[in-house]
């Protein structure tokens, strides 16, 4: 089908198999991407959850950065997941050294700010945008969104904290939706793809 977007999933660290698996139900052709060649052949990218400052440091090291920043800059469909949406913030609270980010939305992010690993929980979220009631969302190590600029839309809030922001074509979630089965959250991105294809 020439209406099928081709969405890759950034492929340098985290939960890769269970995204494309997402986006597969969702009527995507979804494929790993480990290089800029790779990159250059979708139509949109998922950025997934991981460790937001070993997948920076692994985006300059595989030459990813700049080719990432300039498909961004250029309107690109990104979703970002965790550190994905750490990845996709213009500015990181406390950054750890060396991190850097994409860009993308117009955010500040606060790391771990659910706290660690073992205070890791499944809670609904309300996502404007996506119909059928709430949404089950793994909070794993999760970022919260301190604050967003006027062009960034928040989307949905869990516990009084920003935990979803949308600007223009990129989406960004602080949990993992790809782990739950439901496939709702990725469903409005392959929708949002389709529409700039």
């Amino acid at each position: 089908m020439s209406d099928t977007p081709v969405i890759g999933v950034l492929a340098l660290q985290g939960d890769v198999r269970e995204h494309l698996i997402a986006l597969a139900s969702a009527d995507a052709l979804a494929r790993p991407v480990r290089r800029p060649e790779e990159l250059a052949e979708v139509d949109g990218l998922v950025i997934p959850g991981g460790e937001s400052t070993t997948m920076s440091k692994l985006a300059v090291l595989f030459g990813m950065m700049e080719p990432l920043r300039e498909r961004v800059r250029a309107g690109m469909p990104v979703y970002g997941t965790c550190a994905g949406m750490i990845m996709l913030a213009e500015k990181i609270l406390a950054p750890r050294s060396g991190q850097e980010t994409l860009g993308g939305i117009d955010m500040i992010v606060r790391r771990n700010a659910f706290g660690r690993q073992n205070e890791s929980f499944e809670a609904s979220v309300e996502v404007a945008g996506i119909d059928g009631g709430p949404v089950e969302g793994v909070f794993i190590r999760a970022p919260w969104v301190e604050s967003v600029g006027a062009e960034a839309e928040v989307i949905a809030e869990h516990g009084g904290h920003i935990v979803a922001v949308r600007q223009r074509n990129v989406l960004a979630t602080s949990f993992h939706p790809e782990l739950t089965g439901d496939h709702r959250v990725h469903a409005l991105f392959v929708d949002m793809v389709r529409a700039v294809k």
